[in-house]
């Protein structure tokens, strides 16, 4: 039997049992099948905390018989809180109550499925009620199932691009939903398809800047009114102040239950402001689906093929994710002061070739710094870089690297469309340029936004490098003495 609000001793600070977050289909549903969900799993000694039950009641809405008004469901809330047994008290009610044929659980990781597999098995196996249903439990790795007599089935899969594919599931169960992407979802979603009441549940902690999915549906929890949606999100707001146990309470719904203060404070005190505040509050930094932050016209209008640099030049590269190409540039100042950047190299298949080019070419134009974004493909030539006297902080025979982090490459990325946009800034018309910023997406930052390698549709190391170019000139080309170069 798990633990619930009623065996808190008294005094003690509790999670608050309703979300600081919640959208639910506008129209009311006629009815629910929580109650009964929860009734079940109470019977096999599984006592919800009353949060949970809400989540249950709320989420099993139906807006006609047989019909749930949610296709989808989001809940976020932090580590340790209970959500599993939310997931494993759904996956039970769609067994033994509403003969659901086929549902999926999955996770990001293998051992995560396999530890939920492991959980809801044990609960069979230990009660009657249903046991003597069970056809067969199947324990392989990769291959748990749970098979009950009239045919109805719960497998457990570990996420991947391949997973769900050739299934027609009635429920899918997305654990770990902060590590979900596009490609998963193209695999796990069309499994629904053929189904005449299908849902699908999305699950996690806070999510992060690659949390693809999990930011769409967020999104979609917060604006409201969506007709299929019924969203939950236990957080503290972002002006709580974090060492308020009230706050503690807002975010963790089994403060007091399973999670207690004490050691919710010693977490404070040893985890860094961030991680505290991700883990512990459910503080999230997530991404949203952007568009294109330069305008077609903008970026036309300030195409000059005689266009070229008179002063020192800054050198940066960018490199696509798995290493497959690679794309060099250049930027610095005009005559007239507007600034010029301009691929030296487009993007070329391997990276062999890639440092020999770089130290060639900061050799040959004197460029004032190499710039490089780590959390791409190239953070892998730092080491190199260094190597060859190119390092972050240089001494003596020495010279610049700037390693970009995710804050100073939003804000390299919102400099180059402001300049773009005002009109003070030249490039030559190169085509693998033009098609890298006609394709690229951006994702949100914290108050910030950034070109997005994983939804930009052509490869942006062209404009990446460009980027970082034009960035590190104004670090640190700006400052430098002229020395006039063409290229």
């Amino acid at each position: 039997m798990t633990s619930s609000v009623l065996d808190a001793p008294p005094g003690t600070l509790l999670g608050d049992q309703r979300p600081r977050l919640c959208s639910l289909p506008p129209i009311p549903p006629l009815s629910s099948a929580g109650a009964e969900a929860v009734e079940l799993v109470a019977s096999a000694g599984i006592v919800l905390d009353d949060w949970q039950s809400f989540v249950l009641d709320r989420s099993l809405g139906e807006r006609a018989p047989d019909r749930w008004a949610a296709f989808e469901v989001g809940l976020i809330v932090s580590r340790q809180n209970g959500k599993g047994t939310i997931l494993e008290a759904r996956e039970l009610a769609g067994l033994f109550l509403f003969g659901e044929e086929l549902i999926l659980h999955s996770a990001h990781e293998f051992k995560t499925a396999s530890d939920a597999f492991r959980r809801i098995a044990a609960t069979v196996q230990d009660n009657r009620q249903f046991s003597r249903h069970v056809k067969r439990i199947r324990t392989a790795n990769g291959s748990e199932m749970i098979e009950l007599k009239g045919g109805q089935r719960l497998r457990f899969v570990a996420r991947s691009a391949g997973s769900g594919r050739g299934f027609s599931a009635d429920v899918v169960i997305l654990d770990e939903a902060y590590e979900l992407g596009d490609k998963e979802m193209e695999a796990l979603l069309p499994t629904l398809s053929a189904r005449p009441n299908p849902q699908v549940w999305y699950a996690s902690t806070a999510g992060g800047p690659m949390s693809v999915q999990l930011g769409r549906i967020r999104e979609r929890g917060l604006r409201g009114g969506d007709r299929s949606l019924a969203f939950f999100e236990w957080s503290a707001a972002e002006d709580d102040d974090p060492s308020d146990p009230a706050v503690w309470a807002k975010a963790n719904p089994g403060l007091g239950i399973r999670i207690s203060e004490e050691y919710v404070r010693r977490e404070q005190a040893t985890l860094s402001v961030d991680g505290f505040a991700r883990e512990r509050l459910s503080v999230g930094d997530y991404p949203v689906d952007g568009g294109a932050q330069v305008r077609a016209e903008q970026w036309a209008a300030c195409e000059d093929r005689a266009s070229q640099i008179d002063g020192p030049v800054a050198l940066a590269f960018a490199v696509e994710r798995d290493g497959s190409t690679a794309a060099i540039a250049v930027a610095g100042r005009r005559t007239d002061g507007r600034g010029h950047g301009e691929l030296t190299d487009p993007p070329r298949r391997g990276t062999a070739w890639l440092i020999p080019r770089v130290l060639d070419l900061a050799d040959r134009h004197d460029a004032r710094v190499v710039v490089i974004n780590p959390a791409a493909g190239a953070g892998a030539f730092e080491k190199e870089l260094a190597e060859h006297g190119w390092v972050t902080k240089p001494g003596p025979g020495e010279r610049q690297l700037q390693v970009v982090g995710a804050r100073e490459y939003a804000q390299a990325c919102g400099a180059l469309a402001a300049d773009v946009a005002n009109d003070q800034w030249r490039h030559l018309g190169q085509q693998e340029l033009d098609a890298a910023v006609a394709g690229a997406q951006t994702r949100d930052l914290a108050d910030a936004w950034a070109w997005s390698w994983k939804r930009s549709r052509t490869d942006i190391s062209p404009l990446e490098a460009v980027t970082l170019a034009r960035h590190g000139f104004m670090t640190f080309g700006v400052r430098a003495a002229p020395a006039p170069d063409v290229f």
